[in-house]
C-alpha cells in the first residue's frame, strides 16, 4: 500500500507561524529585559535583598513549575484556546507589573507572568506539530520558532536600554501588551484548534505535586549557584526529589496521567530530551562565565560585552535556519553529533583564553559553541515533537522545556560552584598583602566584590588586587571550560549510540518499543516526521 503524501502548508499556516513567533520572542525577551531596570526599580520600590531576589527569579521559577501542567492542559482543552488564555493573562499581568507600587505587588505580578508564560512554549511548539504535516516544512517551521527565542534574548537588553533611557522602569513590561493584543485578534483566525479527543480529566493532585517537585528543586539549585551550599537549598532540593519520585509513582497508576511515561519508551524521544538537557546544562554554565569574563576580566562595559556577544547570537540564528536544509541530505544524528562536537571545540578554545588575544579567542569560541548549540537545540526539539503522538505533542513539548529549565539551573549551580571554588582557593593564596580585612573578605568571595574593593584602594594596591582576582577567575573559567569539553564529547558519543537507529524520514526508531504496543507512532498518521531545532535562550543569572 502506497503511503499518502502529507499535506503541504499554505499561506495561512506560514502567516500563522509568524503570529506564533511573536509570543516566543516575547517569552525570552521578558527573561532579560528586567535586569536593566533593577537599579531604577530598586530606587523606587526599595525592596529588601530577599524581595529583590524574588522579583528577578520568580518569573523563571513559575515558568519551570507550570510547564508540565500547561503542556498537558493544552492537549486536553485545546492548544489554541490555552495559548489565547495565556496571552490575555500575560497582557494583564504585564500592565499590573508596570504599575506596581510595592515590591510585594511586583513579585505577585511576576509570578502571574511566569504562569502565563508557561503556556507559550509548549502551546506554540505543539501547534506547529498540528499545522505542518510535511516533515521538511515542519523542520523549517521549528527552526523559525527557535530563532524567535534567540532573537528575543538578543534584543531584550537593547529594547530595555532604549525604554529606560526615555521612560520609567515599568515601561519594560509594557512591550508585551501590543503583541498579546495582536495575538488575541488574529490567533483565532490563523491558528488551528487541536485537542486530544480521548483526553481524560486533569488530575489536580498530580498538578500540585508537579509544582511542589519542580519549584523547590529549581529554587535550591539557584540558591546554591548564588550563595554556595547550605542546609536550606539542600533541603529544598531533597524535598523536590522526594515529591518528584512520588509524582512519578502516581503517574504509573493513573489511566490519564499528567506525565505520560510511555513517551520515554521511545528512544528517539528520551535520547533527545537527555541531549537537550545536557546541552542546556553546559550552555548556561558556560555563558554565565563568558559574560562575567568580558566585563570583569577584559573590563568591557555591559554594552560592549553585549555587542561582542552578538556574533554568537547570529551563529545560533544561522545554524537554526540551515539545519532544516542540511537535514534533508544528512541524518539528524550526524548533525546533532556535529553540534555537540562544535560546542566542545568552542569550549576548548575558551580554555585557552588569555593574554592580548583574549577577546578574539572569546568571541570566536562563542561563535563556534553557539553554532553547535543551534544545531543541538533545534534538532532535538524537532525529534521530541516528531516522535510523540500528535495528541500528546503538548505534553512532550512541556517535558522538553522542563528538562531545559532543570539543565540550565543545574549548569549554573554545579559549574558555577566549581568555578567559585577555584576562584576562592586561588585567591586564598594569591591575595596581596596589605589589603584591609573587610576588603579582603569581599574580594575572596567573588570577582565582582574584588573589582569593587579594588576601586576603593590606593592605585598600586588596588591594581594588584584586581590582577589577582582576574587571574583567579580566569583559572576557574579554564577548568569549567575543560569540564564542558569532556561533557560535550561524552554527549556526542551517547547521542551517536542512542540515536543511531533513528530514521531520517520519521524521527523514530526502526522498531517500535515492544513493551508498549499501544504507543502510537506519528509516521503511521502523517507518513513521516522530521527533526527540529530549538535556540539557546540566554538568561542573565546571578553571578557565581
Amino acid at each position: 500500500m502506497n503511503a499518502v503524501s502529507p499535506t503541504k502548508a499554505g499561506r495561512k499556516e506560514w502567516i500563522g507561524l509568524a503570529v506564533i513567533a511573536l509570543p516566543c520572542l516575547l517569552y525570552s525577551l521578558d527573561l532579560t529585559v528586567l535586569n536593566l531596570a533593577v537599579p531604577a526599580m530598586s530606587a523606587d520600590l526599595k525592596p529588601s535583598s530577599s524581595q529583590l531576589l524574588w522579583i528577578v527569579d520568580i518569573y523563571g521559577f513559575m515558568v519551570a513549575g507550570s510547564l508540565l501542567i500547561m503542556g498537558t492542559l493544552g492537549d486536553r482543552i485545546g492548544r489554541q484556546k490555552l495559548l489565547l488564555i495565556g496571552a490575555a493573562a500575560f497582557g494583564i499581568a504585564s500592565i499590573l507589573a508596570a504599575f506596581s507600587n510595592s515590591a510585594a505587588m511586583l513579585i505577585a505580578t511576576r509570578a502571574l507572568l511566569g504562569v502565563a508564560g508557561a503556556t507559550l512554549a509548549p502551546s506554540t511548539l505543539s501547534l506547529i506539530r498540528s499545522m505542518f504535516h510535511d516533515a521538511d516544512e515542519r523542520t523549517v517551521a521549528i527552526g523559525i520558532w527557535g530563532t524567535s527565542f534567540a532573537a528575543g534574548g538578543a534584543v531584550g537588553p537593547l529594547v530595555g536600554g532604549v525604554l529606560l533611557e526615555y521612560f520609567w522602569w515599568g515601561s519594560v513590561f509594557l512591550v508585551g501588551v501590543p503583541v498579546m493584543v495582536l495575538l488575541l485578534i488574529v490567533g483565532p483566525i490563523l491558528l488551528p484548534e487541536y485537542r486530544d479527543p480521548k483526553a481524560g480529566r486533569l488530575d489536580f493532585i498530580s498538578a500540585g505535586m508537579s509544582l511542589v517537585a519542580v519549584l523547590p528543586a529549581i529554587y535550591g539549585l539557584k540558591q546554591i549557584a548564588q550563595d554556595g551550599w547550605g542546609w536550606l537549598p539542600a533541603l529544598s532540593i531533597v524535598t523536590g526529589l522526594v515529591v518528584g519520585t512520588l509524582f512519578v509513582q502516581r503517574q504509573r497508576t493513573l489511566a490519564d496521567p499528567l506525565l505520560d511515561l510511555r513517551l520515554f519508551a521511545n528512544r528517539a524521544f528520551s535520547a533527545s530530551v537527555v541531549t537537550n538537557t545536557l546541552g542546556v546544562f553546559v550552555a548556561f554554565g558556560g555563558f554565565l562565565y563568558v559574560a562575567q569574563y568580558m566585563q570583569l576580566v577584559l573590563e568591557l562595559s555591559p554594552l560592549q560585552a553585549g555587542l561582542w556577544s552578538l556574533p554568537g547570537t547570529l551563529a545560533v540564528v544561522v545554524t537554526s535556519n540551515l539545519a532544516p536544509v542540511i537535514v534533508r541530505r544528512v541524518r539528524p544524528v550526524s548533525l546533532i553529533v556535529l553540534g555537540l562536537l562544535l560546542a566542545g571545540a568552542g569550549y576548548g578554545m575558551l580554555a585557552r583564553a588569555g593574554g592580548d588575544s583574549a577577546l578574539a579567542i572569546v568571541v570566536i569560541a562563542n561563535i563556534v559553541m553557539s553554532a553547535g548549540f543551534g544545531l543541538i537545540f533545534i534538532l532535538t526539539a524537532d525529534m521530541v515533537v516528531s516522535s510523540a503522538p500528535p495528541e500528546r505533542a503538548g505534553a512532550a513539548s512541556a517535558i522538553s522545556e522542563t528538562g531545559s529549565e532543570f539543565g540550565g539551573a543545574l549548569g549554573i549551580a554545579i559549574l558555577g560552584s566549581i568555578g567559585t571554588a577555584v576562584y576562592r582557593g586561588v585567591m586564598a593564596q594569591a591575595l596581596p598583602s596589605g589589603i584591609p580585612h573587610e576588603a579582603a573578605e569581599v574580594a575572596r568571595d567573588t570577582i565582582g566584590g574584588a573589582v569593587a574593593a579594588a576601586a576603593q584602594l590606593p592605585g598600586p594596591l588596588g591594581a594588584a588586587l584586581l590582577n589577582a582576582a582576574q587571574d583567579a577567575f580566569t583559572q576557574g573559567l579554564h577548568l569549567t571550560a575543560v569540564i564542558n569539553v569532556v561533557l560535550m564529547a561524552g554527549a556526542a558519543l551517547l547521542a551517536a549510540l542512542l540515536l543511531r537507529d533513528v530514521r531520517r524520514d520519521s524521527g523514530i526508531e526502526e522498531q517500535p518499543h515492544p513493551a508498549h504496543p499501544d504507543f502510537i507512532h506519528p509516521d503511521s498518521i502523517h507518513g513521516g516526521v522530521e527533526p527540529v531545532l530549538v535556540p539557546v535562550v540566554v538568561r542573565n543569572e546571578p553571578r557565581a
